[in-house]
């Protein structure tokens, strides 16, 4: 069993797909933390973000970099978003995360590219998403309760433009994989949506098994 959770920044896939690998009793993988990760240690190396081989060299991070608190910034999560433009990043973590996809018992996995290139055969597929201004705020709350000093208006912009990239981009662009049911989460508050990802999953999941 394969769940996969598509969707762009602030959509409400982390929280979703998080969910889901409870109710389901199975490990969950955030892939949109490898490529911050990519991105942090590309800056700690001193090299250029949109130099694909610098990019690259920064795939070898170390495992203990997952647990850097910074990771979760607004700040690395457009590091990640321009990194991941790059072909040969996306090629350099694939495997790990094919690898995790297919592991005995079953998993969950979110990021931008999970059902339509690491996991086309996935069980079941997620793709959610809401519009900027209802992301732009929630991410504004986020970043609030950490302290962090950052407009509404700066992360409206921010939002936009990984948006832009991530569907812009000529490998594994954000798209709507076939098969994938979208859940609009712009009107419903977190319960509302675990719910309601949780009736699409058990459905997919009910027809597979014939």
């Amino acid at each position: 069993m394969i769940i996969a959770v598509d969707g762009p920044t602030a959509s409400g896939k982390g929280t979703i797909a998080r969910a889901l690998a409870a109710h389901f009793g199975v490990p969950h993988l955030d892939t949109g933390l490898l490529y911050r990760a990519v991105g942090r240690q590309c800056v700690l190396d001193g090299g250029n973000l949109e130099d694909p081989a610098a990019a690259l060299a920064a795939c070898a991070f170390p495992e203990s970099l997952l647990l850097d608190p910074e990771l979760r910034s607004e700040e690395t999560g457009g590091l990640a978003s321009r990194v991941s433009v790059h072909p040969a990043v996306r090629r350099a973590l694939y495997d790990r995360q094919r690898a995790f996809a297919t592991r005995a018992g079953g998993a969950v996995l979110d990021g931008r590219d999970i059902a339509s290139v690491i996991a086309p055969d996935a069980t079941a597929k997620l793709f959610v998403t809401a519009s900027t201004q209802a992301r732009a705020r929630r991410r504004f709350a986020e970043m609030q309760s950490h302290g962090r000093d950052i407009t509404l208006e700066a992360i409206t912009a921010d939002l936009a433009a990984r948006d832009e990239r991530d569907r812009s981009r000529k490998d594994a662009p954000l798209v709507v994989a076939p098969g994938a049911v979208v859940l609009d989460t712009s009107d419903l508050d977190r319960d509302q949506a675990v719910a309601e990802a949780i009736r699409i999953a058990e459905i997919a999941l009910a027809s597979a098994q014939g």
